[in-house]
């Protein structure tokens, strides 16, 4: 249809990702793990979680997957695994939610039907912002 000018792709298929480039639609991945592999492949960028974290590493992430520098890209990319682990530790937004609030970047409140990270995440969660704290 003429009026649709991009997508977002949230399926780690490279292949679909490549087919649906090669089309002229914008593709954007909609999924952190495969979001540099979909850059790799035709996608131009990304709807993220991980990103309303780590902002300034995922966009270098993002940098050096559209320009070419697969090096770095796979090292940023690798640096966040832990990350997108426990984002997907229980259902979005809730494990994203719960990291801004600990790192004071929002406050805790949540709506119905929105409930709070089982406590059995919160030392892991900890642990995880203090190490992207540290870069690591």
């Amino acid at each position: 249809h003429g009026n649709i000018v991009a997508i977002k792709e949230a399926v780690a298929d490279m292949q679909r990702v490549r087919d649906l480039a090669s089309t002229g639609l914008v593709v954007l991945s909609g999924d952190d793990p495969s979001a540099c592999e979909a850059m790799r492949n035709g996608a131009r960028g990304v709807i993220s979680v991980a990103a309303n974290v780590v902002p300034a590493r995922f966009k270098a992430l993002c940098d050096a997957a559209l320009e070419g520098d697969a090096e770095r890209a796979r090292e940023i990319d690798e640096s966040l695994r832990p990350l997108y682990a426990f984002l997907a530790a229980e259902s979005n937004p809730i494990p994203v939610k719960w990291l801004l609030a600990e790192a004071g970047r929002i406050g805790p409140a949540l709506r119905l039907p929105l409930v709070g990270l089982d406590e059995e995440h919160h030392a892991a969660g900890r642990e995880l912002l203090d190490r992207l704290a540290r870069g690591t």
